[in-house]
């Protein structure tokens, strides 16, 4: 039996999340890594997260809690549903 991709992850939404979290890990591993990609990340931390992180230090009022950064991220993501 062969699913489509969206089968695939109809089907595996189904599972409990300890499964969905085993099988996404175990499928990423089967995974060459993507220089590209890599290199992309590497070039964002010295750029854009190193920027982020200057200017918090310059000015730490800019500070959002974790909580609220949680909160938002969680929101976003039941929207989605």
């Amino acid at each position: 039996m062969s699913l489509s991709a969206s089968e695939f992850y109809a089907e595996g939404m189904n599972l409990p999340p300890a499964v969905r979290k085993d099988v996404a890990r175990r499928l990423l591993e089967t995974l060459e890594p993507d220089e590209a990609f890599d290199r992309a990340a590497e070039e964002c931390l010295h750029t854009e997260a190193a920027a982020a992180y200057d200017a918090l230090k310059a000015d730490p009022s800019r500070a959002i809690p974790a909580e609220d950064v949680r909160a938002r991220f969680e929101s976003k993501w039941a929207a989605r549903s």
